[in-house]
């Protein structure tokens, strides 16, 4: 882990679950995945020539910090956010907390054609093998071997998406290669919500990025390689608007599309459509990380 500070009850709960589910498929013998990924780069940029806004809709039936459990079939939801123009699907593949499964993120891939993500808690390489999908999650503060994680990953031909929470936890992304970063905006220590999370550690990539440089180094990487994702607490067109001001290149959308009226049967098509028609920032991928 990358961080001493404490975790929130509920997420020991879903390591500790996690952790289980990782010696199990350890034990089991599985050849490797070979998968053909459709592009999340292509398919933002395609989102942005459209004039929309790139938003991952994420099928989500549960979480610990819902009320509530959405028992639609995964693939309905998924064509229905699709329909309202998201650019990508997040399937959660956590069954104890989230109400997930590999199969429900088997359904949602063969029903769409835009890029699936694979939302869990990977710890170990042998957790990569579960299922096919174009992007899996990889949370940097829970891993202790992120770059061998991130080199696996792609081997088998996943997009890898490191989700951090933090400019060191930034900083090991990109030491790890990744050139996808998801913001958490959501504090695992008091799951707390606060977008400021993001404005906060976008600004650092362009610096991260050439800092090696400024030693006679080569740059880690091209910062306009990176594609940055907030994630968490976006629930209204405002919202939309300040991530994408602060340097956001896509949207990471779970419970606010799920049940944006919270009476647990909310319009997922509607949804997705008023986040993904919000106003189009003026901020840009070369204006984005200035410090």
């Amino acid at each position: 882990m990358t961080s001493g500070t404490e975790l929130a009850p509920p997420v020991q709960s879903i390591l500790a679950a996690a952790a289980e589910r990782t010696a199990a498929e350890q034990d089991r013998e599985r050849a490797p995945l070979d998968v053909d990924a459709r592009s999340f780069p292509d398919a933002v940029a395609q989102t942005e020539r459209d004039g929309r806004v790139p938003v991952i809709a994420e099928v989500k039936p549960t979480s610990p910090t819902t009320d509530g459990t959405r028992e639609d079939d995964p693939a309905e939801l998924a064509e229905a956010m699709v329909a309202g123009g998201a650019t990508a699907i997040s399937v959660l593949t956590e069954p104890t907390h989230f109400g997930g499964s590999p199969d429900a993120l088997r359904q949602v891939r063969e029903a769409v054609d835009v890029p699936v993500l694979r939302k869990d808690f990977i710890l170990e390489e042998a957790s990569l093998d579960v299922v096919e999908s174009d992007l899996v999650l990889l949370i940097a503060r829970f891993v202790d071997n992120l770059a061998d994680l991130v080199a696996a990953a792609r081997e088998r031909g996943f997009q890898p998406l490191v989700e951090v929470h933090d400019r060191d936890e930034l900083e090991t992304a990109l030491d790890a290669g990744a050139t996808l970063i998801g913001v958490n905006n959501r504090d695992l220590g008091k799951l707390e919500v606060d977008l400021g999370t993001f404005e906060s550690v976008a600004p650092h990539v362009r610096r991260l990025c050439r800092l090696d440089e400024s030693s006679g180094g080569t740059a880690r990487q091209d910062p306009d390689d990176v594609t940055l994702i907030a994630e968490s607490g976006i629930s209204e067109p405002a919202d939309v608007r300040r991530m994408r001001d602060a340097g956001a290149d896509a949207l990471l959308v779970g419970s606010a599309i799920m049940d944006h009226g919270g009476d647990g049967d909310g319009d997922v098509t509607a949804n997705t459509r008023r986040l993904v028609e919000a106003m189009e920032p003026t901020a840009t991928t070369e204006t984005r990380t200035q410090t």
